[in-house]
């Protein structure tokens, strides 16, 4: 089922957007040479809290995981890419971090991640992955719109990261959001244009474009949940909450200035 929003509430989507982007960035600041994991995940939970928000990650218990989570945002770490389960890791200077946060906020949820680099130490590679995912991103915002089917997203988003050299897993990808945080349509990173589902005004749709270096197999930490590159090689993330409207496309988890 595709949950299909009123325009009454937008509004709501946007205050649950604003509150993910400006969590994630207070998070960014944070995340420095030396910072532990657990507090990242203690300081996500305390502002979603503070906001009257809820977690949609700390009950979430999906087949795919050894749930419930448990934690409050997901903290990926270089070979790291997806929901990644915080625990006890202090950060070292060129760490690449993902991190991804799932909020509800009115009734309407917001889903969003990034990717950084930790400390003074630039890898060149860790660049190329950032950029890669949060190019591929914008060309996946770009694609969408009333009446454009979801192969078009998916095609645009495969079109930029295989572009770049990038081998595309498909087990995960973006997703409906609205009422809850997984819903309708799939949006696979890669895809064949002028197929799926025609978007509406109302849908919400959280694009997540992620790559890993020189691999697109995942394998499963031992702790259930913390989804890594095969290979050991460093991954990146990005993500972002868009609102399907009459006129185009709303960025709801975008950081206001």
């Amino acid at each position: 089922m595709i949950e299909i929003l009123s325009p009454t509430d937008l509004p709501r989507a946007r205050d649950t957007g604003a509150l993910v982007a400006g969590i994630l960035q207070a998070l960014k600041t944070r995340s420095v040479v030396g910072t532990n994991l657990l507090d990242i995940d203690a300081w996500a939970q305390s502002m979603i809290m503070e906001a009257g928000a809820q977690s949609c990650y700390v009950d979430y218990e999906p087949s795919f995981g050894r749930g419930p989570f448990g934690h409050y945002i997901c903290t990926s770490v270089n070979d790291a890419v997806l929901h990644g389960l915080p625990h006890d890791y202090r950060l070292a200077d060129g760490d690449l971090l993902s991190l991804d946060l799932a909020v509800s906020l009115g009734g309407v949820v917001a889903d969003s991640a990034i990717s950084f680099i930790v400390g003074e130490t630039q890898p060149s590679e860790s660049i190329a992955l950032i950029d890669a995912t949060q190019r591929a991103l914008s060309a996946g915002i770009a694609a969408a719109g009333p009446g454009v089917p979801i192969g078009d997203i998916s095609h645009a988003i495969g079109s930029v990261l295989g572009a770049a050299g990038y081998s595309v897993n498909t087990e995960f990808g973006g997703h409906g959001v609205g009422s809850t945080m997984h819903q309708d349509p799939h949006i696979s990173n890669t895809g064949r244009p002028g197929r799926g589902y025609r978007l509406r005004p109302g849908v919400l749709l959280a694009l997540e474009p992620w790559v890993m270096a020189d691999t697109a197999t995942l394998v499963t930490d031992p702790d259930g949940w913390t989804l890594r590159s095969v290979t050991g090689c460093r991954t990146a993330h990005s993500e972002h909450t868009i609102a399907i409207t009459d006129d185009g496309v709303e960025v709801l988890t975008m950081p206001r200035p």
